[in-house]
């Protein structure tokens, strides 16, 4: 019986990193992910769709050239102004031999511009704090 293999190289090519990469894509609800190996431009997957087999990025390349994983804001590109995290995968030795770049979504929300709607929420929900009041059962809440 033949058995598939997927190896994941510093010379993997688009095609090579297709599998896992939908694999990634799907699991994370299919926010856009990107990747490349080290020698050959990657690939970019968008709402199930290969969108480019020869893609890459300059986060993707700082991310390689310096082995550490980024969270930013990409100044220029498909993914400007959007939060990024871009991860290196590496092989035995610890160098990084491609990576992997997804959209942050944990990265869209301020805190405290959360905390604010919520407050905002909130009042527009229970009316007064506390919620309930004190003289409101649990199932009052309106």
């Amino acid at each position: 019986m033949a058995v598939d293999q997927y190896v994941i190289s510093a010379v993997s090519t688009a095609r090579d990193l297709v599998p896992v990469m939908q694999c990634i894509h799907e699991l994370l609800g299919r926010l856009p992910v990107t990747a490349r190996s080290r020698d050959h431009p990657g690939i970019r997957i968008e709402d199930g769709e290969i969108i480019d087999e020869h893609y890459s990025g300059p986060i993707l390349e700082d991310v390689l050239r310096n082995n550490a994983i980024r969270k930013v804001i990409p100044p220029t590109g498909p993914y400007r102004g959007v939060p990024v995290t871009v991860a290196p995968v590496r092989d035995g030795s610890g160098d990084a031999i491609a990576v992997i770049g997804i959209v942050d979504v944990t990265g869209v929300f301020d805190i405290a511009d959360l905390m604010e709607q919520y407050t905002t929420i909130r009042k527009q929900v229970c009316g007064a704090d506390p919620c309930p009041l004190p003289t409101e059962s649990t199932a009052a809440k309106r």
